[in-house]
Protein backbone atom coordinates (compact mmCIF):
# COMPACT_ATOMS: atom_id res chain seq x y z
CA UNK A 1 0.00 0.00 0.00
CA UNK A 2 1.55 3.27 -0.82
CA UNK A 3 1.49 5.89 1.84
CA UNK A 4 -0.73 8.90 1.52
CA UNK A 5 1.29 12.50 1.23
CA UNK A 6 -0.18 15.83 3.45
CA UNK A 7 0.57 18.57 1.93
CA UNK A 8 -0.67 22.77 2.08
CA UNK A 9 -0.20 23.49 5.51
CA UNK A 10 0.87 26.72 6.89
CA UNK A 11 0.32 29.62 8.89
CA UNK A 12 -2.79 31.70 8.48
CA UNK A 13 -4.58 34.29 10.56
CA UNK A 14 -8.12 33.74 12.26
CA UNK A 15 -10.46 33.82 9.19
CA UNK A 16 -8.62 32.82 6.61
CA UNK A 17 -7.96 29.82 4.06
CA UNK A 18 -5.83 27.28 3.57
CA UNK A 19 -6.56 23.80 1.63
CA UNK A 20 -4.66 20.95 2.08
CA UNK A 21 -3.67 18.04 -0.18
CA UNK A 22 -3.65 14.54 0.22
CA UNK A 23 -1.76 12.34 -2.34
CA UNK A 24 -3.44 8.77 -1.85
CA UNK A 25 -2.82 7.15 -5.05
CA UNK A 26 -3.09 3.41 -3.13
CA UNK A 27 -7.02 4.60 -2.50
CA UNK A 28 -9.74 2.22 -4.19
CA UNK A 29 -13.11 2.46 -6.00
CA UNK A 30 -14.82 1.57 -2.64
CA UNK A 31 -12.24 3.20 0.41
CA UNK A 32 -12.76 6.13 2.38
CA UNK A 33 -9.99 8.82 2.48
CA UNK A 34 -10.04 10.49 6.11
CA UNK A 35 -8.58 13.95 7.15
CA UNK A 36 -8.09 13.96 10.77
CA UNK A 37 -6.20 16.41 13.50
CA UNK A 38 -3.98 16.35 16.59
CA UNK A 39 -3.62 19.99 18.53
CA UNK A 40 -0.49 19.78 20.82
CA UNK A 41 -1.42 17.81 24.54
CA UNK A 42 -4.46 16.55 22.52
CA UNK A 43 -5.80 12.95 21.12
CA UNK A 44 -5.96 12.88 17.44
CA UNK A 45 -9.45 13.34 15.80
CA UNK A 46 -11.50 12.92 13.04
CA UNK A 47 -12.31 16.08 10.68
CA UNK A 48 -14.05 14.82 7.62
CA UNK A 49 -14.34 12.09 5.17
CA UNK A 50 -15.47 10.89 1.56
CA UNK A 51 -16.48 7.60 0.08
CA UNK A 52 -14.13 7.36 -2.99
CA UNK A 53 -17.03 5.44 -4.76
CA UNK A 54 -19.26 7.99 -4.51
CA UNK A 55 -18.19 11.11 -3.01
CA UNK A 56 -20.63 10.89 -0.11
CA UNK A 57 -19.08 13.14 2.67
CA UNK A 58 -19.29 13.56 6.34
CA UNK A 59 -17.83 16.47 8.66
CA UNK A 60 -17.10 16.58 12.37
CA UNK A 61 -19.87 18.79 13.74
CA UNK A 62 -16.76 21.74 14.66
CA UNK A 63 -16.01 21.94 10.94
CA UNK A 64 -19.04 21.98 9.17
CA UNK A 65 -20.05 24.81 7.04
CA UNK A 66 -16.31 25.71 7.22
CA UNK A 67 -14.63 22.78 5.66
CA UNK A 68 -14.71 20.69 2.33
CA UNK A 69 -13.35 17.71 1.49
CA UNK A 70 -13.18 16.71 -2.58
CA UNK A 71 -11.29 14.70 -4.58
CA UNK A 72 -9.66 14.84 -7.96
CA UNK A 73 -10.15 11.01 -9.88
CA UNK A 74 -7.83 12.04 -12.35
CA UNK A 75 -4.57 12.91 -9.94
CA UNK A 76 -5.84 10.61 -6.92
CA UNK A 77 -5.80 13.60 -4.83
CA UNK A 78 -7.82 14.54 -1.84
CA UNK A 79 -8.42 17.44 -0.67
CA UNK A 80 -9.48 19.95 2.46
CA UNK A 81 -10.84 23.37 1.63
CA UNK A 82 -10.79 25.20 5.11
CA UNK A 83 -12.09 28.47 5.27
CA UNK A 84 -12.97 31.14 8.22
CA UNK A 85 -9.92 29.25 10.77
CA UNK A 86 -10.24 29.76 14.04
CA UNK A 87 -7.46 29.55 16.82
CA UNK A 88 -8.95 25.58 18.24
CA UNK A 89 -8.45 24.61 14.01
CA UNK A 90 -4.53 24.72 14.94
CA UNK A 91 -3.53 21.37 14.77
CA UNK A 92 -0.99 18.51 12.51
CA UNK A 93 -3.56 17.66 9.63
CA UNK A 94 -3.67 13.85 9.09
CA UNK A 95 -4.88 11.87 5.72
CA UNK A 96 -5.20 7.89 6.03
CA UNK A 97 -7.28 5.69 3.69
CA UNK A 98 -10.01 2.83 5.18
CA UNK A 99 -10.77 -0.23 3.28
CA UNK A 100 -13.83 -0.96 5.70
CA UNK A 101 -16.53 -1.79 3.59
CA UNK A 102 -19.45 1.21 4.80
CA UNK A 103 -16.47 2.95 5.86
CA UNK A 104 -18.60 6.41 5.25
CA UNK A 105 -21.55 5.01 7.22
CA UNK A 106 -19.10 4.18 10.02
CA UNK A 107 -17.71 7.87 10.13
CA UNK A 108 -21.26 9.06 10.62
CA UNK A 109 -21.76 6.64 13.40
CA UNK A 110 -19.03 6.71 15.56
CA UNK A 111 -17.97 10.60 14.30
CA UNK A 112 -15.11 9.10 12.56
CA UNK A 113 -12.76 7.35 14.63
CA UNK A 114 -9.77 6.71 13.38
CA UNK A 115 -9.97 2.99 14.03
CA UNK A 116 -9.32 1.04 10.32
CA UNK A 117 -7.92 3.54 8.67
CA UNK A 118 -3.77 3.67 7.50
CA UNK A 119 -1.29 4.76 6.19
CA UNK A 120 -0.69 7.80 8.65
CA UNK A 121 1.83 9.68 7.38
CA UNK A 122 4.14 12.72 8.80
CA UNK A 123 1.01 15.20 9.06
CA UNK A 124 0.86 18.75 7.68
CA UNK A 125 1.17 21.86 10.79
CA UNK A 126 -1.75 24.50 10.31
CA UNK A 127 -1.41 27.22 12.89
CA UNK A 128 -3.98 29.72 12.77
CA UNK A 129 -3.06 32.84 15.04
CA UNK A 130 -5.04 36.02 15.82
Amino acid sequence: QVQPVESGGGSVQVGGSLTLSCAAPGRGYNDCVGWFRQAPGKEREGVAAIYTGGGTTYYVDSVKGRFTISQDDAKNFVYLQMNNLTSEDTATYYCAISRRIGCIVVASISQLVEDGYTGWGQGTQVTVSS
